[in-house]
């Protein structure tokens, strides 16, 4: 057992005096395919080491008492009477166990601790590892089975439909599914995935900015809308398209001009980047770096350019990432308006890559970045106490 999952336990101890179960849900880093998850497409995420951890023990009640020890904050809740959303870490909690109970999941009560080293705001899906460990914690106290595709979609509806968020099924589905020493090609309509093995000599380098732009749920929100109206514009002259994943960027060309231009350069986003993940993957099967990392550059291109979710500080990283010997590609990654960036890098060169980011990145902006060195990890289970 891990030092956090012990220390876990030993604060579940103090404050109920019970033995808890302990449940691990990872972060993730998107290697390639921003914002395609909600429009059908293609996303090739991988699963971190980063994790939250839910101690948890059945109660007699249909009662939820929650701590947070990141938060240092207590909610509780009675499923029988729930409360309407309150804005805060606690959403991410009911939200998941009402659509449990909805979906046919009859949850018994139960007292949970929550802990995270997952970096809050930084774009590495710190909501979905809470949502999802919470969601393990909760059906193992109450005697049900862990099906990972089905609790992915009960988990992105909490983040839907109780706290507000229109995600796509991506975090949810990787911190659920992922595997160790692989990404997973996700094709976002049929829920099915493929492991892409990331090459031992690889490594995933991810610098978190330090900065998160506070408009950034509201703009997701808004791309999301924009994706929505093109498909129904569209729909006018190509037929029955249920999402962007079903235009090719050979009719979106077609047809650029039944589009306003907004909505023409936020579809050829999606459109594009679908086809630039499919890229990526058979690149990085076939041993193809430099092709994987041709794609994720140009990934950062359309999200800078034609999906607008990009920030200053943020290109600054990738651009200095892809000035160094031995970087494949660098783009940003997660919902966007700060947060975190990913290159896919030589081990040999992670050192000097940090320190280029590091020196380059405080004399441009005054800020410190944070550099991860990481490795793909298991999706969610059970923690041995």
């Amino acid at each position: 057992m891990s030092v956090q999952a012990r220390d876990l336990a030993v604060e579940f101890a103090y404050r109920f005096g019970r033995v808890p179960t302990v449940s691990r849900a990872p972060g993730r880093v998107n290697l390639i395919g921003e914002h395609t998850d909600y429009n059908d497409g293609f996303v090739m995420p991988a699963a971190l080491e980063f994790a939250t951890l839910t101690a948890a023990s059945q109660r007699s009640d249909r009662r939820l008492r929650v701590y947070s020890m990141t938060m240092d904050e207590a909610r509780e809740f009675d499923l029988d009477a729930p409360p309407a959303a309150s804005g805060d870490w606690s959403d991410y909690v009911l939200g998941v166990a009402l659509m449990l109970e909805r979906t046919g999941f009859n949850l018994s009560g139960a007292d949970l601790i929550v802990w995270s080293d997952v970096p809050i705001g930084a774009g590495l899906s710190s909501s979905a590892a809470l949502e999802v460990s919470c969601a393990h914690a909760l059906l193992t106290e109450s005697g049900f089975p862990f099906d990972p595709v089905e609790i992915a979609t009960v988990c992105q509806r909490a983040e839907n439909g109780f706290v507000g968020m229109r995600c796509g099924i991506m975090d949810q589905y990787i911190a659920c599914c992922g595997v160790a020493g692989h990404a997973l090609l996700i094709d976002c309509r049929s829920l099915a995935a493929r492991h892409v093995p990331i090459a031992p000599n690889l490594r995933l380098l991810i610098a978190n900015s330090r900065v998160r732009h506070q408009h950034a749920g509201g703009e997701y929100n808004l791309r999301r809308e924009a994706c929505e109206e093109g498909v129904r514009l569209l729909a006018r002259t190509l037929g029955p398209i249920k999402a962007l994943r079903d235009v090719t960027p050979d009719q979106l060309e077609a047809k650029r001009r039944k589009l306003p231009d907004l909505i023409y350069r936020r579809c050829r986003h999606i459109v594009t980047e679908n086809a630039r993940v499919l890229e990526a993957e058979r690149a990085l099967a076939s041993g193809d770096f430099a092709a994987c990392g041709r794609a994720m550059n140009a990934s950062h291109v359309s999200m800078r350019d034609d999906f607008e979710i990009t920030c200053p500080e943020v290109d600054m990283l990738v651009g200095l990432a892809q000035t160094v010997d031995g970087v494949y590609g660098s783009r940003m990654t997660g919902g966007g308006f700060g947060g975190c960036t990913v290159s896919l890098i030589e081990a040999s060169a992670v050192d000097k890559a940090s320190q280029i980011l590091t020196d380059g990145y405080r004399v441009a902006t005054g800020l410190d970045v944070e550099i991860f060195v990481c490795a793909p990890s298991d999706g969610a289970g059970p923690v041995p106490v």
